[in-house]
């Protein structure tokens, strides 16, 4: 990494877009000019980037944005958002060099130095592994998953994948039924179909159904908000359900990515619950693996509290690639 360079870092997902000033001192990278707008508010990714550039008194001269969902030879069309955009595109704002990485890559890089106060312990012992991966994954209007793989050595290597795509798999008798009801709708139902914004009003109408009970809620928010108002309602049980789940869902990732580093959750919703999420089935689905229960126990969870955690991690990359 190099001082003296002011890059631009983004984080644009299906719902906002948040921009920032990069610079590094001393090797310590600090975030100014940050902006954070709804992505409706521009009708193209361009000019939303064009927009934040013009704000700024210095202007970066190279940077990189993190976006929800995959990046194809240096394009991007967001997965939950009609934006799109190219590193070339990009380059007529005078970006140079400028990349597109996925978000929650971003994530992955950025976790590890998220301070100790941005974050909030879910279970496990207080540090992992530090020589091995660690993996990060949340909802929010998707659901994103990524770990950064570690070795002896100090060496570090980000993996995007589209995990949140991956099929949701049940893990009790009311899950079985979930399940019936949502491949009714879609066919093929994948973590995100439950895991996110939508999927928690997803799960709310399918647990409505097996109650055999009328909902008339709309609105995900709604949902949360009842829920931490009242656990013990309808709005509470589909929170604690959701909770459960990803749970589920965090520990087969950590399994399959052998994530004894850690896990952190990151994204939009968990912050928010954090009270009900550190009451909830979470750690105990977390852990119920079978024969491997012992090893999930010594797997850390944290909730990522810092708002610009995937800034974070963007910056990295940049000044990585700066030189």
């Amino acid at each position: 990494m190099s001082d003296g360079k002011t890059l631009l870092v983004g984080d644009v997902g299906g719902t906002n877009a948040r921009f920032a000033i990069a610079t590094l001192t001393d090797g310590k990278i600090t975030l100014d000019h940050h902006e954070s707008f709804p992505a409706e508010q521009y009708p193209t990714f361009l000019k939303g980037v064009a927009a934040f550039i013009d704000g700024c008194e210095v202007k970066p001269t190279g940077g990189v944005i993190a976006v929800a969902g995959p990046v194809t030879d240096g394009a991007i069309d967001l997965t939950n958002s009609p934006w799109a955009v190219s590193e070339a595109e990009l380059q007529t704002l005078g970006l140079n060099p400028v990349r597109l990485i996925n978000d929650f890559e971003a994530l992955a890089w950025g976790a590890p130095v998220v301070p100790a106060a941005d974050l909030a312990h879910l279970g496990g012992p207080a540090e992992g592994d530090p020589h091995s991966a660690i993996a990060v994954l949340g909802p929010g209007t998707g659901f994103g998953v990524s770990a950064l793989a570690r070795d002896i050595h100090g060496v570090e290597v980000a993996m995007p994948s589209e995990g949140g795509h991956a099929c949701f798999a049940p893990g009790d008798p009311i899950e079985d039924e979930i399940l019936r009801i949502l491949r009714k709708r879609y066919s093929r139902v994948s973590i995100e179909r439950l895991i996110c914004g939508p999927g928690l009003l997803n799960m709310h109408r399918a647990l409505a159904e097996i109650d055999g009970r009328e909902t008339h809620i709309d609105d995900p928010a709604q949902i949360t908000e009842e829920a931490l108002a009242d656990p013990r309602s309808h709005c509470g049980a589909t929170l604690a359900r959701f909770c459960a789940i990803l749970g589920a869902v965090a520990g087969d990732v950590a399994l399959t990515m052998g994530s004894r580093g850690g896990v952190y959750i990151a994204g939009g919703i968990a912050p928010r619950i954090l009270p009900f999420l550190k009451a909830s089935p979470f750690r105990e689905r977390f852990e119920r693996k079978g024969r491997f229960q012992d090893y999930m126990a010594d797997i850390p969870t944290w909730v990522i509290t810092h708002k610009h955690a995937a800034l974070l991690g963007a910056a990295r990359v940049a000044f990585a690639e700066a030189g």
